[in-house]
């Protein structure tokens, strides 16, 4: 992937370098290729050596209630970075954007929003260092946000958006002039209140591959409106249960592990969805053993279990057959289960108070 877009890998070095500038151990995604590429991390890496401030732009896309725990990968490695680095951080919630794409009133995509920014207070985020905004409620009272769009806006084609995203004639004009919308967040002067109107503080977008195109339109704008290009780290796609080949879809439960699962649910789509390496008969397995690289309860496991050495015992004993399919997927249930558990709790806590404290325009604890 990262030939073809021209982004880079990130390799040992970086995350060394990584390590390094912020005095912790690289994250879990980190040491395992689950971020993989990036785009200018070094130059932000370069910036924060020499005591200049960056900050994350983050988002998503709120097209149901529903959120599952793919869709947690931005946002844990998200707080990890928010943590290490110190710096302020934006979620964009594109309520906006479901609302041209999907079947939905302005009114329901408002409250998905809110509704996901709940699961998103409950990663961890500190109050104090993180503005969640939804398109729908900001943009009419920022002060700069609704420049940058325009500004984007202005040095983008049609035929450029047609090329990038696939839209067609009979697209409605929104969703033509919406990847504006998602590259503004990444220029500091959308957020005044924040950075006290500087406008060359650089970005840093943590975001799954296929958002890539959004952000590489972005970059290609950005010093034409005399704005500092954005940098980007990017994660794979997370499987499906039914294997990395199949769609996930909140509109089907077994695709996926909710974050409203119940312990009993988790272990049920566990055991009956999750698509296993294995091989047909126990002898079989035991002969020739099980493969890691389609076996999705392994793959979830590299996202979720947090002890490298039991991760490379269970990869060992279930490659030569040792572990069977059922045992692996005992593991994960054990580790899925809490997880989902913890964050349930987590957001219980969260009021309809607190998510308006977050998602109030205001200065963070940083001085711009």
């Amino acid at each position: 992937i990262s030939v073809r877009f021209g982004s880079s890998k990130i390799d040992t070095d970086l995350i060394n370098r990584i390590e390094r500038a912020t005095g912790q151990k690289p994250h879990r995604f980190l040491r395992r290729g689950i971020f993989f590429s990036h785009r200018d991390m070094d130059q932000i890496l370069d910036a924060y050596e020499n005591k200049k401030s960056f900050y994350l732009y983050t988002g998503r896309g709120p097209s149901s209630q529903a959120i599952h725990v793919g869709h947690l990968i931005p946002f844990i490695f998200t707080k990890w970075l928010q943590e290490v680095f110190d710096v302020p951080l934006v979620i964009q919630l594109t309520d906006d954007e479901k609302y041209l794409w999907k079947d939905l009133t302005t009114e329901k995509a408002y409250e998905y929003a809110r509704e996901n920014a709940k699961d998103i207070i409950a990663c961890g985020f500190d109050i104090n260092k993180t503005f969640i905004f939804s398109d729908l409620d900001y943009l009419g009272t920022s002060t700069g946000f609704y420049k940058n769009i325009v500004k984007v806006q202005k040095h983008v084609t049609f035929n450029q958006v047609k090329g990038i995203f696939g839209f067609t004639d009979s697209d409605c004009i929104g969703k033509i002039s919406f990847p504006a919308i998602q590259a503004a967040p990444s220029f500091s002067s959308s957020f005044p209140q924040i950075f006290n109107g500087k406008e060359n503080i650089q970005c840093l977008i943590p975001c799954a591959i296929d958002q890539d195109p959004y952000f590489r339109m972005t970059r290609d704008v950005a010093p034409r409106i005399g704005q500092p290009k954005p940098a980007l780290l990017h994660s794979v796609f997370f499987p499906a249960l039914q294997g990395a080949q199949t769609k996930m879809s909140a509109s089907d439960p077994n695709s996926s592990i909710f974050l409203t699962d119940t312990p009993k649910q988790i272990k049920t789509k566990i055991n009956k969805h999750a698509f296993s390496g294995g091989r047909d008969t126990i002898e079989e397995h035991r002969k020739y053993g099980g493969n890691c690289d389609v076996d999705v309860s392994f793959m979830y496991l590299t996202f979720f279990l947090e002890d490298d050495d039991r991760l490379e015992q269970l990869k060992q004993a279930y490659t030569s057959g040792e572990l069977l399919t059922g045992e692996l997927k005992k593991v994960l249930i054990e580790t899925l289960q809490p997880l989902v558990a913890a964050h349930q709790e987590r957001r219980k806590q969260v009021t309809d108070e607190m998510v308006k404290q977050f998602m109030t325009p205001r200065k963070l604890a940083f001085e711009f």
